[in-house]
């Protein structure tokens, strides 16, 4: 079936000219607060490629990717009301975004390239030939809000996290990061309405309604939206959430909490989702724990990951997978980021002085078993400059998931080696 990829123009509704009137008069109105601010970020990425990958007679030994990122953000506040609209200049020059071109199903997917395919308004424009380069002018929150003592309305594209999941978050359904990603700052805003409402004792409700397209038509679609509650609330000195959603046809159910043993700090999360195949559970729990080491201030961390949408006993061969279409549309839409069932994760930040920070991390998958090793560095060189690095090295035998799963071409497997992430933040 061949794609049709929906026009690079913005679609505009009333909805969403009825926000970019409200960006002209809340600034011109009297006692209208409004700040600006943002951030520029460059970003250098350099992966190794085994000799044995599929992706190496296009790359060679090794591909580079640099990336050019500027996010402009305003915001104004008339009584009540606020506004807020943030703008994203990417400028790419990527040996993953040709790779991406030719292995478009593949995990390789090169950083910074966000699409609004599925998004119900269309706000990023994209241009570049079929090659390396790519630059993309976007919007990637445009939201006006209505706030209460008790509660909070707002209507457009914005960003949610839900969960109480530290690495793995089977409970956040929107948008959620990679498990192994450096730059956590900034998620990926859907066009959405949100609200919560406050209760006296401090417990909270919200509610989100999530409109989407199909990738394939550009249609809007009630198959393709999601629509959630979740209730926060508190239990003497705990914490606990309950979750209750539709997304994308299937029904999800949640519960997770936060409590405190001893000196340390216990999460989980765990959801039950109920598909047109299976019943699928899910769970990730952890402990955290802070402790004074040589000195310096060390902030432990290990979690327990189970994926009820992963494969059983390591079958990760395109053959196998095809048999798994649950995982793989949520892979496709970046809701997961790992194939098989059971993994441990494993992180310390050492604060080495006040402007150093050191964070080694682990992720290990207990069944092939493989393994990705991370260390990060974050430097806060200047007032509003800061260098985040990070080394990456994926251990593990052929046909494993971070050593390299089988392609469809004998004795080539979908691999890439270490890698190093380098990014230098300018804020202002």
């Amino acid at each position: 079936m061949s794609r049709r990829t929906p026009p690079p123009l913005p679609r505009l509704s009333r909805g969403f000219l009825a926000l970019l009137l409200c960006a002209v008069i809340l600034p011109v109105a009297a006692q209208t607060d409004y700040d600006f601010g943002g951030h520029t970020k460059y970003q250098f990425i350099y992966i190794d490629v085994p000799g044995n990958s599929i992706f190496e007679p296009y790359l060679g030994s090794g591909a580079a990717d640099t990336n050019l990122e500027a996010r402009l953000k305003f915001s104004a506040r008339k009584s009540r009301w606020d506004f807020k609209l943030d703008y994203q200049f990417i400028a790419s020059y990527s040996d993953t975004l040709q790779l991406a071109r030719r292995f478009p199903d593949s995990a390789q997917r090169p950083s910074g390239i966000v699409s609004d395919q599925r998004r119900w308004w269309n706000l990023t424009y994209s241009s570049g030939g079929d090659g390396k380069t790519a630059l993309i002018h976007r919007l990637d929150r445009v939201s006006i809000g209505y706030t209460t003592d008790h509660t909070v309305l707002r209507f457009g594209r914005q960003a949610i996290s839900w969960g109480n999941g530290m690495i793995y978050t089977p409970m956040d359904i929107f948008n959620p990061f990679d498990p192994a990603a450096v730059d956590k700052e900034y998620k990926t805003g859907d066009d959405m309405l949100y609200g919560q409402y406050l209760f006296d004792n401090g417990n909270d409700l919200q509610a989100v309604a999530v409109i989407r397209r199909d990738p394939l038509t550009g249609d809007v679609e009630s198959g393709q939206r999601s629509t959630a509650l979740k209730y926060h609330g508190f239990q003497g000195q705990n914490e606990y959430d309950l979750l209750a959603a539709e997304h994308y046809g299937d029904l999800v159910l949640g519960a997770g909490g936060v409590a405190s043993i001893g000196g340390a700090i216990w999460r989980g999360d765990l959801t039950w989702t109920r598909t047109d195949n299976d019943d699928v559970f899910s769970v990730a729990t952890s402990l955290s724990y802070s402790w004074i080491w040589a000195g310096r201030n060390v902030s432990g961390l290990i979690e327990y990951y189970f994926n009820g949408f992963g494969q059983k006993n390591s079958a990760y061969s395109p053959d196998d997978l095809i048999l798994n279409p649950d995982l793989l549309r949520r892979l496709e839409r970046g809701e997961l980021f790992t194939l098989a069932r059971n993994y441990l994760a494993a992180s310390a930040t050492v604060e080495m002085n006040p402007l150093l920070l050191v964070t080694p991390n682990l992720f290990i998958n207990l069944e092939d078993p493989s393994a990705l090793a991370q260390l990060v560095v974050q430097y806060n060189w200047q007032q509003n400059l800061v260098i985040l690095g990070s080394l990456n090295i994926p251990v593990g035998p052929d046909g494993s998931e971070y050593g390299g799963t089988e392609s469809f071409i004998e004795d080539l497997y979908f691999s890439t080696g270490a890698s190093i992430f380098i990014q230098l933040a300018w804020y202002f």
